[in-house]
């Protein structure tokens, strides 16, 4: 046992953490496995960011006013990284050590006393306590409800920094906060925090920004002096000398973009695009590649999501009605081409996901919570229903139109109403209409059965804004959970941020059994702990049926010019393609771009 100065024990301290102590790479590391540690630095990518955002007005990515241009994490370096081909397990960065007691009541991090932020100043202790301070006060409603349970940051010294934990769910926190972004506190003294703006802020990590037009594209540079650059956390990553994010308002631009050579990668998310206009020359020559790559991770949970928010939605019936008036199986063959899968789990792709009845272990959580919980989940697990493809198919249709009336919105002309007189209306809020076509089927189906649904296209600031403050019907939506879910859960089905402005929870889940099965993952001690309550939570949230599920597949599609290296191996857990492709200067050079 080592004693700081303060009196402060340091136990066992460690060059990595993972949630349930496994870790692959051991002290002293050269790099991880699947980068070329000798990959070529410099060369630009230009590539379109994934989000679903299509503009950005602000550069402070860490608030929840504005929207935030994509990728300002590179900006920014943490205590400790993640290695992608690993669950959950981070190796130091900022930090070389992190020392977590068995009580896990608090995390000790030493600091490389060589860090720097890009104008030279040293990166210490007080810098990550003031970040700490400004996102607990001031942070965006999820990053301020996944860091509740820390308590308190404090500098035992100037290169070390101890983080005190609070309550039953701490397991993940020593991952939480070692991945916060690290600011300078000498910056923010002049600068405010809680503004959006369009001023570069000072970072510490491998890129600053470059040349950007506030909703059309932003650069970023990498930082020849970036202090971590030989680290073996960072040996080959970050190979581009400049990536370039474009954003354009539907994606047909996008396309159009990339194939005339603006673009060098663009995944393609639309199954349509991918399976029929992607028949160029450029492609049977060899010169633009269309690939294929395997997707490991948790494809998470992608569907219209219902705003229980709303009284019209209150009710479980009514929930389950809409989603039996969506037919998958007519849209993966008419639309889809039959490259997705439907989605059924917000654990899909991943063995969290529940299957069949529960079991004794999973029915010893659900039991105590009989009465508060839907009834369904102590069956078999509720799953999408399977259509018989025509587009119409009858059953569904009329098994949606007994639960409306039972729900009491009864035919009267073409329409259901309610008691009030009040029609049973959906709108399905948009910010792209390239989704129109896949929506259009469904607001069909739903109008024979009397809902009165529409579509809604509206500009993507308006959108944004619409999102925050729950103000919506139904919406589409992704998101996506990590091989070891923890404390995020709360973001997206906790009570509390059901009512917080700007939150994940756009479906309103508000559940003191949810809460409680939420805790019962965060605090599980082994993966088969973990495995019990996921499942069990899982069973719960589909039973509540707040969700029409849509679709995945477990891959990317991914197409791009031929000018890239990269390594033999791709990280399991991530595209990787940022992180550790390279730019070929062979290629690049006699490469000839067009159709």
């Amino acid at each position: 046992m080592v004693l700081l100065g303060s009196g402060v024990a340091l136990a066992e301290p460690k060059h990595g953490w993972s949630i349930f102590g496994e870790l692959k790479y051991p002290p002293g590391f050269a790099h991880f496995d699947y980068v070329n540690p000798d990959a070529p630095k410099g060369g630009r990518i230009a590539t379109i960011g994934t989000s679903s955002v299509n503009t950005f007005d602000s550069l402070n990515g860490y608030i929840l006013r504005g929207d935030p241009a994509q990728r300002l994490d590179l900006l920014f370096d943490s205590l400790m990284v993640r290695a992608t081909d690993e669950p959950d397990a981070m190796y130091g960065l900022v930090a070389s050590t992190i020392d977590v007691p068995e009580d896990e009541s608090h995390a000790i991090f030493t600091l490389r006393p060589e860090a720097r932020f890009a104008d030279g100043t040293p990166l210490t202790s007080n810098d990550v306590v003031e970040t700490f301070r400004l996102l607990k006060e001031h942070g965006h409603e999820n990053i301020r409800t996944s860091i509740r349970d820390v308590s308190k940051c404090e500098a035992i010294d100037q290169h070390t920094v101890k983080y005190t934990f609070t309550g039953d769910n701490r397991r993940d926190l020593p991952g939480i906060v070692g991945a916060l972004p690290i600011f300078s506190k000498s910056y923010y003294q002049t600068h405010d925090f809680t503004k959006s703006t369009l001023e570069p802020p000072l970072g510490s990590g491998p890129y600053k920004v470059g040349s950007f037009r506030q909703g059309e594209s932003i650069t970023y540079q990498k930082r020849d002096d970036y202090w971590a650059k030989d680290l073996n956390v960072n040996r080959g990553i970050y190979n581009f000398g400049e990536v370039r994010l474009e954003y354009f308002r539907d994606r047909t631009a996008g396309l159009e973009a990339m194939k005339a050579g603006a673009l060098d990668l663009r995944e393609e998310f639309s199954a349509k695009s991918w399976s029929t206009e992607y028949n160029l020359k450029s492609v049977s020559d060899g010169r633009l590649k269309t690939e294929t790559l395997p997707d490991e991770t948790a494809t998470g949970a992608q569907g219209f999501f219902l705003n229980m928010r709303r009284p019209t939605f209150a009710d479980p019936r009514v929930r389950e009605a809409l989603g039996l008036a969506f037919d998958f199986e007519w849209s993966n063959k008419n639309m889809f081409y039959g490259l997705y899968t439907r989605t059924a789990s917000i654990f899909e792709n991943s063995d969290l996901k529940a299957e069949g009845s529960p079991t004794p272990e999973e029915l010893a959580l659900l039991e105590p919570l009989r009465g508060q919980i839907p009834d369904e989940a102590f069956g078999p697990v509720v799953s999408p229903p399977v259509s018989d493809g025509s587009g119409l198919d009858r059953k569904l249709l009329q098994k949606a139109s007994r639960l409306l009336d039972q729900a009491g919105w009864k035919l009267n002309g073409p329409l259901r109403r309610n008691d009030k007189g009040e029609p049973l209306r959906v709108e399905f809020l948009l910010d792209d209409p390239a989704f129109e076509r896949i929506i259009g089927p469904y607001v069909q189906s739903l109008r024979r059965i009397g809902v009165d649904a529409s579509i809604r296209i509206i500009d993507d600031a308006q959108y944004q804004q619409r999102l925050k403050d729950f103000d919506f019907d139904t919406l589409t939506q992704r998101f996506g959970l990590g091989q070891t879910p923890g404390t995020e859960l709360r973001a997206f089905f906790g009570s509390a941020a059901a009512s917080a402005h700007g939150s994940y929870n756009l479906a309103g889940v508000k559940s003191p059994a949810v809460d409680g099965l939420i805790d019962k993952v965060t605090q599980a001690k082994s993966r088969n702990e973990l495995k019990v309550a996921a499942r069990s939570l899982d069973r719960v949230l589909r039973a509540m049926r707040f969700w029409v599920p849509h679709w995945h597949k477990a891959s990317h599609t991914v197409a791009y010019w031929d000018v890239f290296g990269r390594p033999a191996i791709k990280p399991k857990y991530d595209r990787g393609i940022i992180e550790t492709w390279w730019i070929d200067p062979a290629k690049a050079a006699s490469l000839k771009r067009g159709p």
